[in-house]
């Protein structure tokens, strides 16, 4: 048996969480920073570091406490070392580094997608390799083979933007707010999907994707609209067509990619991760593709989907078992692919 304290802190959110034997959450604890960085649209690097220092002993004694675990009731560490943030992962890494220093428990390092790839193992019903996974949020878009634990191909990624960094500039060139996400899906649920012939960057040469081309379009299409003499808006209805026919064009992409890999590479398992699977259109989505083709899905819960510890915790029980420890000179990467 093992028990494992994750730690993650690759973007703006500080995470520890209690996990036992990889698929067994006992406690999963989350700081949200989002009122620090709305008021700029996005995440500022510098804020959300200064952040991640001020919580991160308490986020990590909440999720000690609420697991009822003590320092040396724990088989090990586990902490996100990249991709991320490079500021964001040194307070991370450091505090995970000083504990297993000394409280003389293992450490191991984990890298923030295989953490993604582990949420599928925290919920029944767990995938069975192999399987397809892709992992959509706001750094990242990528799609992999997964055969078994650290073997992983990827298959695709972005070559530009991320699908939910086109999500969070959308919603600030509309003027909708930040985080994006949950702004866009909401206001798309009045608007009209077809309403806005928006491109689909489809690449059918290869599996990766582009999603810089869709807030081009959306920003081009927005200055041909007359605006509001007074307020100098958008109207309302508009603005949900916007947001519908953005969302559509964004889901087509995902969802046509990871119907390719089914069949290209004959494996009728998929698990959909990251922050933007916990868009429920998406799910939708997804979900319908793979009854069509006969193929499992797997989607964590949105809470899983977003970036926790408790998915660091799930792939750090892997690399415990397999004796695949972390030295003390453990340094983070903002760039670290897997």
């Amino acid at each position: 048996m093992s028990i494992i304290l994750g730690i993650d802190t690759s973007c703006d959110d500080t995470a520890a969480a209690v996990v036992e034997n990889g698929t067994k959450i006992l406690s999963n604890i989350v700081s949200n920073q989002t009122e620090i960085h709305k008021k700029y649209g996005g995440i500022v690097p510098e804020l959300a570091s200064r952040r991640h220092i001020e919580m991160i002993w308490p986020v990590v004694d909440e999720a000690l406490k609420t697991a009822g675990i003590k320092h040396e009731g724990l088989s090990g560490v586990a902490v996100c070392h990249g991709p991320g943030l490079i500021g964001s992962l040194l307070v991370g890494c450091s505090f995970a580094k000083a504990l297993c220093y000394s409280k003389g428990i293992p450490l191991v390092a984990v890298n923030h997608l295989e953490g993604h790839i582990f949420s599928s193992f925290l919920e029944e019903p767990k995938p069975a390799f192999p399987f397809l996974a892709l992992i959509a949020s706001g750094g990242h878009t990528c799609l992999y083979r997964v055969d078994d634990f650290r073997k992983y191909r990827e298959l695709g990624r972005t070559r530009d933007d991320a699908s939910g960094e086109a999500y969070d500039k959308v919603a600030k060139l509309l003027g909708l707010g930040y985080p994006g996400g949950p702004i866009i899906e909401k206001l798309a649920q009045d608007g009209n999907p077809e309403a806005i012939d928006f491109p689909r960057a489809y690449l059918p040469e290869t599996f990766d994707f582009s999603f810089s081309g869709i807030k081009t379009a959306v920003l081009n299409y927005v200055k041909t609209i007359p605006l509001h003499s007074e307020l100098r808006t958008l109207n309302s209805e508009l603005i949900n067509d916007i947001c519908a026919s953005f969302q559509a064009s964004i889901i087509d992409v995902l969802v046509k990619k990871t119907e390719w890999a089914i069949r290209k590479e004959r494996i009728k398992r998929v698990i959909l991760t990251g922050g933007v699977a916990a868009n429920n259109e998406l799910r939708k989505r997804m979900k319908e593709m793979c009854d069509e083709r006969g193929s499992g899905i797997f989607i964590p819960s949105a809470y899983l989907c977003t970036d926790n510890a408790a998915m660091i915790a799930s792939a750090g029980h892997h690399h415990f078992k397999a004796s695949n420890f972390a030295g003390l000179d453990l340094n983070p990467q903002a760039y670290m692919p897997l």
